[in-house]
């Protein structure tokens, strides 16, 4: 290869490496902006006042109401209490403790994610007793998006302790309506469950440091190029 064609495609491959790595970080950035948006929107409804239950059978998009506290009047559906798997609080494993409720003067039914419970490490299907009232209670909350979902090899799962939850199927499990959001339960722990459950973060701080990354790795092609290319053809040989 001669000199002129390596320096073209030296050159060219310069170039096509900044642009790229300019283009991802301005992404990175992009993705922060949006974040910033989502979490300024989530502090503004989380500092409201409580919403009655009603809120939620009224009809309107569930999903301007998230992060909002909302006081729940129902009886729980104890009988199809889940134990989701695999789930951390406060770096231990354990179970997610997962109760629908059904709302008082109406068939729907939310899912309330009670809590956090350690499970037993010797025998897996050892389940721990939860109290779970009968009749009429009230609870406090937070409404959210369902349960999340973690990775599984199987297809879907049915029992009381299962890897994740589908609310598609879930739902037609009770034969009761099921509606698209969750709670996160708040308030006393007399049921033996916890609830530090993770606060509002918008994992901004990620997305800048992947930018910067980005960045750097763009100047230092940029300084490499020119030092190589550029600045020792200058330089005699000694």
């Amino acid at each position: 290869m001669n000199v002129r064609l390596k320096f073209a495609v030296v050159t060219f491959s310069a170039l096509l490496a900044v642009a790229i790595t300019l283009s991802l970080g301005r992404w990175q950035l992009s993705r922060a902006d949006r974040k910033e948006a989502i979490q300024a929107s989530m502090d503004t409804n989380a500092a409201l006042p409580s919403l009655a239950d009603q809120a939620l059978v009224g009809g309107g998009d569930l999903q301007t109401l998230l992060h909002r506290r909302v006081l729940l009047r129902g009886r729980w559906l104890a009988l199809h209490t889940v134990f989701l798997d695999n789930r951390q609080m406060n770096d231990k494993q354990g179970f997610y403790v997962v109760t629908p409720m059904q709302i008082e003067g109406s068939t729907a039914v939310v899912l309330v994610q009670r809590g956090w419970v350690a499970r037993d490490f010797m025998d897996r299907t050892r389940l721990p007793q939860i109290e779970t009232p009968a009749g009429s209670v009230e609870i406090e909350g937070r409404i959210v998006p369902p349960p999340s979902s973690l990775f599984e090899f199987g297809g879907p799962e049915t029992g009381r302790i299962r890897q994740n939850l589908d609310r598609g199927r879930f739902s037609t499990e009770l034969g009761l309506p099921l509606l698209p959001v969750s709670v996160q339960q708040s308030g006393t722990t007399r049921d033996g469950l916890l609830r530090d459950w993770s606060k509002l973060g918008s994992g901004v701080a990620m997305h800048y440091g992947y930018a910067f990354q980005w960045f750097a790795l763009s100047t230092l092609i940029t300084i490499l190029y020119v030092w190589f290319q550029l600045v020792r053809r200058f330089i005699p040989s000694r």
